[in-house]
């Protein structure tokens, strides 16, 4: 796996005034599916490198998933100046995650 989804989460004020794309992943890393899918986020997200890309470990009362109302894992939430573009959830393969990269061109 890459880099591990992170405990410390930014405020949804904050990632709403990043500037550019941002691709918000949430998962957790003893989650299968969330392994499953790293191979596919990251070969995806490597065709897009201006795109800045944040894992977040999500869960029971954590903040951010909620205020985006992230249900499953792995969620990747497409963003721009916190506009949702896109979202993927549980990717089955690579062009699924391209597709919703490709909604911020």
């Amino acid at each position: 796996m890459s880099k591990p989804y992170s405990v410390e989460q930014p405020e949804r004020s904050a990632v709403d005034a990043m500037d550019g794309i941002v691709a918000l992943e949430f998962g957790a890393d003893w989650c299968g599916h969330c392994k499953a899918a790293q191979p596919l986020i990251q070969a995806a997200l490597g065709a897009y490198p201006s795109v800045q890309h944040i894992k977040v470990e999500d869960g029971s009362g954590r903040k951010l998933g909620r205020s985006l109302r992230v249900k499953l894992w792995p969620t990747v939430v497409v963003l721009r100046q916190g506009q949702e573009l896109a979202r993927v959830v549980r990717p089955a393969d690579e062009e699924e995650v391209r597709r919703a990269l490709a909604t911020a061109d």
